[in-house]
């Protein structure tokens, strides 16, 4: 008992890293002994263990250590034998836990037991017989019964001896379990007719302080000649049961055969295991070799079991091999909940993470089977997180809202991962204090709202709604315009929003054209105090209506002058005279364009192109066709309600200027197509006069300046390019405009004195006549050097 408290008092561990400390005891204490100071070790002050109520925690096990809060020791309070609580286990330790509340902690402490000499090893038997023959070769092995010592380490078994050792020897050999298989080695051959009957004394020996022994008496009877002794099949079987397997069942066969015949070859099989325990689990058939269960095997208590098996011959020959029998674990403890601690209530404005409740977890299966996971419902604010091992602290995930709900039934479950799985479950019961503590939400993150141009002032666009999980004037909502600008002028400008409804009203009358859409923010602010508020932004897009006709680029209508496009009577069918050219500042649709022939002086000359404007011939122009030709082209865009503009194009159908001269003289006098039967009659009289008159002019002029003619005029058939305003550019992508055009304009000489311009695009003839010029322009030839002269040619790129 004196080195038992020396042992106590040089406490061989003491540690306490991260809320945990270890201490290191003898068994066999007495009751009242103390383990050591945990309040020092762990830096805690003996009142904070009286306010946190400290107590020890084993899970339900027998509280071996228990706790003097007066002065902070930790005492024996039952008698602790290393054997009974760890068997061969080692190292040997008691695990538990010390809690304080208020707040609460938890610190992991581990004692562990040492072992002291105070077991005896012992044979199962008293005493053990051999039948040996008198042929027994040198060498002949016996296997003899294992001593049992319940001390381990150099208190346990250390040694073995045989007296006399005369004929036979001891053999040792070291095993994986850390064992020794005992061995007697026939040293000296048998003579039966000198010496019939031996008894040897075999002696177990461990290595305490004091050294304990304990002996089995060998009796060997010597036999007549059986000179072969029995030999396993294997050295080493191998077996698998699971645990809980009923009674009865046959975990694996051995099988020894020996060459002798009659007696001498007959084997019988028996279990030479030292450990008790093996006697009562398993038993083996002497005729057959057949190892059965007969009692209860539990994989918590032991997953492996090493058997040894001994063949023995009639002759007392004998061999021996092991059988290795593994225990498999099956999925049969479901996880055990306690709750250490919990709180009733908490408050909402509490912050994440707020301990609410301690459990302890135990599944004493292995592996996955006692991998234990624990969860809640998803659609709480809670989660459950590990702490120490095989311990779990319920907290808060997130704010908690009173609104939402005042009172939470937490169900915690815990599975493990066995196959079926196996769990539990247990519910707690948490109320929320109240706070003041939700702001306005937007029933959307952001909002858009349409509104079409030329809106009437004070026009409701939509409304903005925000609602208040609180109660009276905490969920009182106004709604507020922020400041902001577009464009540079204040958003109030634009609109103006209801404080009570939230309802947003247009300001002023909107155009698609000036400004496209905008966005600003509305705050929504509750009457609390302080009061709470939320933003969200609003975005208001203008959709445009089909308020602006089409406008005409080409060709350009003026009030003084007169455009005319030129066809050679040699144009062959699909001709192209001209191109129509028309915008509209409209989007989408509204800015489609499609033309249409409206009028034609023969409509079964000309076509226009639906998509491109493009006038083209439908047949081969004759000389029968009229010099003059007039067209009227509507333009209209793809608007609900269709705007259009119109433009009159004037054709000549001639080979050269001379010969239309006096035709389109009087053709820019002719600014009404009217549909008049009369008017045209009258108007008809007229010309044909004038051109009377105009042509014998013409014929005299030609006349004279024939020689210029040739030199200045040709003739040319390929497709009219129209004229466009310089740098005109389609950006509203509607397609009236599919190329790039370049034109030359070139003005006569003389052009001070005239209002008559010629414009030449590619080899294309444009006419332009002003009805109060008398004058004649001749076409000019590319290579003439005109771009000395003061008004050269300007050439104009158009894009689009």
């Amino acid at each position: 008992m004196r080195r038992q408290v020396l042992l106590f008092l040089s406490v061989l561990c003491l540690s306490y890293v991260l809320g945990q400390v270890s201490y290191s005891i003898p068994e066999e204490m007495a009751k009242g002994s103390i383990v050591g100071n945990i309040a020092n070790d762990l830096g805690l002050d003996l009142k904070r263990l009286k306010s946190g109520k400290a107590r020890v925690y084993t899970g339900g096990g027998v509280e071996y250590i228990g706790l003097n809060k007066e002065k902070g020791f930790l005492l024996i309070q039952e008698r602790i034998d290393r054997e009974a609580l760890c068997g061969e286990t080692t190292p040997c330790a008691l695990h538990f836990q010390l809690i304080l509340e208020n707040p609460m902690e938890l610190f992991r402490v581990t004692v562990e037991i040492t072992d002291i000499n105070d077991n005896t090893p012992s044979f199962t038997n008293a005493e053990k017989r051999f039948e040996i023959s008198e042929s027994a070769v040198i060498g002949s092995k016996f296997v003899l019964e294992k001593a049992i010592d319940s001390d381990i380490g150099m208190n346990g078994l250390q040694q073995y001896s045989l007296t006399p050792t005369g004929n036979f020897a001891l053999k040792l050999e070291n095993q994986a379990d850390g064992s020794k298989k005992v061995e007697m080695v026939l040293q000296k051959p048998l003579d039966r007719e000198k010496q019939d009957y031996m008894s040897l004394l075999l002696t177990a020996i461990d290595g305490g302080e004091p050294r304990m022994s304990g002996t089995m008496q060998i009796f060997v009877n010597v036999l007549d000649v059986n000179d072969n002794a029995p030999t396993f099949a294997k050295p080493l079987y191998r077996a698998k049961i699971q645990e809980h397997s009923p009674k009865s069942t046959s975990v694996t066969t051995v099988s020894a055969s020996d060459k002798d015949i009659g007696s001498n070859g007959e084997v019988s099989y028996m279990i030479s295991s030292s450990k008790r325990l093996l006697y009562e689990l398993f038993k083996i058939d002497s005729k057959t070799g057949e190892i059965v269960l007969i009692g209860e095997i539990d994989y918590e208590k032991a997953n492996i079991y090493q058997i040894d098996v001994e063949a023995v011959d009639s002759g007392g020959l004998s061999d021996s091999t092991k059988v290795i029998v593994d225990v498999l674990d099956i999925n049969d403890n479901n996880p055990q909940i306690n709750i250490v601690s919990k709180s009733e209530s908490v408050l909402e404005d509490s912050p994440p993470n707020t301990v609410l409740a301690m459990l302890s977890i135990n599944d004493p299966d292995s592996e996955s089977n006692g991998k234990v996971e624990c969860d809640i419902d998803d659609n709480i604010p809670f989660k459950i997180q590990t702490s120490l091992n095989g311990f779990y602290t319920l907290v808060t995930e997130v704010a908690l809202d009173r609104e939402r709900a005042s009172e939470y039934n937490i169900t915690v479950t815990c599975s493990d991962e066995g196959v079926p799985s196996l769990s539990s479950s247990v519910t707690l019961t948490l109320q929320i204090s109240d706070v003041n503590d939700n702001a306005p939400v937007f029933e959307r993150s952001s909002y858009e709202a349409y509104i079409v141009e030329n809106n009437t002032p004070g026009l409701s666009i939509f409304t903005v709604k925000a609602r208040d999980a609180d109660w009276k004037q905490n969920a009182r909502v106004s709604y507020i315009l922020e400041d902001s600008s577009v464009n540079g002028v204040p958003v109030s400008s634009y609109v103006s929003v209801s404080a009570d409804s939230g309802v947003i009203h247009a300001v002023r009358s909107f155009d698609y054209e000036q400004i496209k859409d905008f966005h600003f923010r509305v705050k929504a602010q509750d009457g609390g105090s302080p009061p709470l508020s939320s933003n969200v932004t609003v975005k208001i897009l203008i959709q445009d209506q089909n308020d602006n006709p089409p406008q005409v680029l080409y060709p350009v209508q003026t009030g003084g002058s007169l455009v005319a496009e030129m066809v050679p009577r040699s144009a062959d069918v699909g001709y192209l005279v001209t191109k129509v050219v028309a915008v509209d500042v409209d989007s989408g649709q509204n800015a489609w364009l499609s033309y249409k022939l409206q009028k034609a002086t023969d409509r079964a000359l000309f076509e226009v192109g639906l998509q491109n404007g493009e006038i083209r011939t439908i047949r081969q122009v004759t000389d029968k066709d009229a010099v003059k030709q007039r067209l009227t082209v509507i333009v209209e865009d793809n608007g609900q309600t269709s705007r259009s503009a119109t433009v009159i194009v004037n054709v000549a159908v001639a080979d050269s200027f001379p010969e239309v001269l006096s035709e389109f003289t009087d053709f820019a006098h002719d600014k009404e197509y009217n549909d008049n039967l009369t008017f045209y009659l009258v108007l008809a009289l007229a010309v044909v006069s004038f051109l009377f008159i105009t042509c014998l002019v013409v014929i005299i002029s030609v006349k004279i300046y024939r020689w210029r003619q040739s030199r200045i005029l040709y003739h040319s058939n390929l497709p009219v390019i129209p004229y466009y305003p310089p740098r005109y550019s389609d950006t509203l992508g509607t397609g009236t405009l599919q190329h790039v055009y370049n034109y030359e304009v070139c003005r006569t000489t003389d052009s001070r004195k005239s209002d008559c311009k010629f414009g030449r695009a590619g080899s294309q003839n444009v006419l332009i006549m002003d009805p109060s010029s008398t004058g004649t322009m001749q076409r000019m030839q590319n290579e003439k050097s005109i771009l000395d002269e003061p008004d050269s040619p300007l050439e104009v790129s158009l894009m689009e």
